[in-house]
């Protein structure tokens, strides 16, 4: 009789740790599907995410706060230029390092080339360079004029909005580069300057002294390969 207890005391404690076990394996699978959810649920919004002429000044000026990089290398067909982006042209150096982020600058190109004046680039006859706008949304920057910057040689500035545009505000999307050798101060006052090349004129030199058709687009297409922050 003792020995049927005994063993039946045992049968009921596997039988607690059976269902222990059980429950514990329960809660750590409805804890990883909680997370994955979540995770989706994360991913979805960052995906939905679009920057718009209603969020893009919010958006950057808490962005600025948390990503403070200010230098990049474009790697271009002809070489790499390295580019120091301001401080103080916050809106502008922080669209630059968010767009370099999501990768959007890979595999655009240098659409207007117009030697002894400027580089620019950004743009692209390719759909998928479409598209990736789409994803990112459709907006225009806030000036960041009067900062104390001018169109030197070597400096990165950015074109306003064909658009009617009273406030000069910028496309986001391209930028350019001024190779003219005393400068190209006649744009001042209407484009903002937010950047200068520390390193690669001679590859700016090079894409300038590219053959062009009557649009100022290289014959030969000069693509931006990818651009990488440096710091």
């Amino acid at each position: 009789m003792k020995l049927l207890q005994n063993n039946l005391k045992k049968i009921v404690l596997f039988i607690l740790i059976l269902c222990i076990s059980c429950d514990e394996k329960k809660d750590i699978i409805i804890q990883k599907v909680k997370t994955t959810k979540k995770d989706l649920k994360k991913n979805n919004l960052e995906n939905e995410f679009r920057l718009s002429d209603d969020n893009v000044m919010e958006f950057f000026l808490n962005y600025d706060k948390n990503h403070k990089e200010n230098k990049v290398r474009i790697f271009t067909d002809y070489g790499e230029i390295d580019i120091l982006l301001f401080e103080n042209t916050k809106f502008h150096r922080s669209n630059f390092i968010y767009l370099t982020k999501k990768n959007y600058f890979q595999n655009t190109q240098f659409y207007r080339v117009i030697n002894n004046f400027i580089i620019q680039a950004g743009n692209s006859d390719n759909r998928k360079i479409s598209q990736k706008r789409k994803k990112i949304g459709r907006y225009l920057l806030p000036n960041d004029l009067n900062k104390g910057h001018t169109h030197k040689r070597g400096m990165v500035s950015m074109p306003s909005s064909l658009v009617d545009n009273p406030y000069k505000m910028a496309s986001p999307f391209e930028f350019f580069i001024v190779q003219k050798k005393n400068g190209a101060h006649h744009l001042d006052g209407d484009y903002t300057v937010f950047g200068k090349v520390i390193k690669g004129m001679d590859t700016v030199d090079k894409i300038a002294s590219s053959p062009t058709d009557n649009r100022d687009w290289p014959i030969d297409n000069v693509y931006i390969k990818k651009v990488e922050i440096i710091e």
